[in-house]
């Protein structure tokens, strides 16, 4: 009889696959302007590489609860990655950027299963009281992915070349699937529930146009009629979904989950924050090289400071949440994290490389807590049964607005090379991009300020006087 793994071990077993997706995405930002000249297209126009995965995750990710319900996590969690790592096989293969886009929505669809089903696992297998030790264990593997991210992407695409950013996915992804099959397990709900098939259709039919749609919309130029077409489309089919969703018993988009206070709150504040979280890796990259100058291999040397700093934070996330409370710490730390990103709006290239690099690594650190707070408080008071429906809402929220963190950043650079007559994106777009991400994000303060002094005390140990 073999011993039952901990949830250390299953919790590094699902950040394998957190870094390989965290791996991928940080290589390709790194990466685009490259891809950009081997495809022919504006480097502006290579966000879609970006947007067109998070669309694929918005739409199958609310389905993935239910799909691990009825076939088992083990299984789900493993195919999920077989499918990512297929998905990557193809990008590489890619000769254009319509079978980049198709070859990253395949991806996307592995992707949405793996992560939200490897979170779900660890949900159902752990306390309560663990749960803030177990989600730092979960996400520290997977920062890695952005810790080596930038430079080697930057390597590769300096001395080899952009398509094997996808191939060394590969034997991640066979590992990752061996450990699955070995440590994962197989958690399912013996109570059959119907599949909301209508509601999976009426919910990715608004996802996919309002992501496509904000995407066209931050590029300009002609494709205007038909990206306000998309968005009033998704939000015509979003209303229709909030109209049956209240008509039946299981729909796959739970809105009945938003009268939890801890979970709403931090729907909508994490939601405001994502926008910039999802901008910066978009941002910061192209900065370094289109607006500093510098060699994919450079920028990604300065870039990976960020999510060096969101590793160190790793352990000082328990004590802060001990201390300090939930509320009280996404107040604070929500304005410090934002002030530290903004701060990237003033680098320019005669800037001492110490003071980027601490600015940098002061963003991701506070960056990184702030989210540490939000996916853990979101489920202090949702009852264990409804887990699997409440991961599959967040998630879906959350790369939704990381999508859309996208789309306004790559909007407003747009609009300020256009104000400006320029032709291409100069430092000053750049600093006016991450000052609407920005301010955009810092309304969540406000909104974290709403949540009790309590909230959370059973997972953070914090005892509000």
């Amino acid at each position: 009889m073999t011993t039952a793994p901990g949830f250390r071990t299953v919790a590094l077993i699902i950040a394998s696959a957190m870094f390989m997706e965290q791996l991928d995405g940080t290589i390709l930002a790194t990466a685009l302007p490259a891809m950009a000249a081997s495809f022919e297209v504006s480097p502006l126009h290579m966000s879609v590489a970006l947007t067109s995965y998070m669309l694929s995750l918005a739409v199958f990710i609310p389905a993935s609860g239910a799909i691990a319900d009825r076939y088992g996590s083990r299984n789900v969690f493993r195919a999920a990655i077989a499918l990512f790592t297929v998905g990557s096989i193809l990008c590489g293969l890619a000769s254009n950027l319509p079978l980049l886009v198709l070859s990253r929505l395949l991806q996307g669809i592995g992707g949405a299963m793996m992560v939200p089903v490897g979170r779900l696992v660890l949900l159902r297998s752990v306390p309560k009281s663990e749960l803030v030790s177990a989600m730092s264990w979960l996400l520290v593997p997977a920062l890695i992915g952005p810790v080596v991210g930038p430079p080697l992407g930057g390597f590769i695409v300096t001395w080899v070349s952009w398509r094997w950013i996808f191939y060394i996915n590969v034997p991640i992804g066979l590992a990752g699937m061996w450990l699955a099959s070995k440590y994962i397990p197989d958690i399912r709900i013996t109570e059959r529930v119907r599949f909301d098939r209508i509601g999976f259709v009426l919910s990715g039919v608004s996802l996919s146009c309002l992501v496509f749609g904000l995407e066209m919309a931050s590029r300009g130029g002609q494709s205007f009629n038909l990206s306000t077409a998309l968005i009033l489309g998704g939000m015509v089919a979003g209303g229709v979904y909030l109209w049956y969703s209240k008509r039946i018993t299981n729909p796959i988009l739970d809105m009945s989950l938003m009268r939890f206070q801890t979970f709403r709150l931090s729907v909508i504040a994490g939601s405001l924050t994502r926008i910039t979280a999802g901008s910066v890796p978009f941002l910061l990259p192209l900065m370094m090289q289109l607006g500093f100058g510098l060699s994919a291999a450079h920028s990604g040397v300065i870039t990976f400071v960020s999510a060096l700093g969101a590793m160190l934070m790793k352990a000082t996330a328990a004590p802060v949440l001990r201390r300090w409370g939930f509320r009280a710490t996404l107040v604070w730390n929500g304005v410090f994290s934002m002030v530290c990103v903004a701060l990237c709006a003033a680098f320019r290239p005669d800037w001492p490389l110490w003071i980027i690099y601490v600015v940098l690594l002061f963003s991701g650190f506070f960056q990184s807590l702030q989210f540490s707070a939000y996916n853990t408080v979101a489920y202090a008071d949702v009852p264990s049964e409804r887990f699997s429906s409440a991961t599959s809402f967040y998630t879906t929220f959350q790369q939704l607005m990381l999508s859309l963190g996208i789309c306004v950043a790559a909007a407003a650079l747009h609009l300020s090379v256009v104000w400006g007559g320029r032709e291409h994106a100069a430092l000053p777009d750049f600093s006016v991009a991450f000052l609407v991400v920005t301010f955009i994000s810092l309304l969540a303060a406000p909104v974290s300020a709403l949540l009790p002094k309590n909230a959370g005390a059973e997972m953070s140990g914090h005892r509000a006087r």
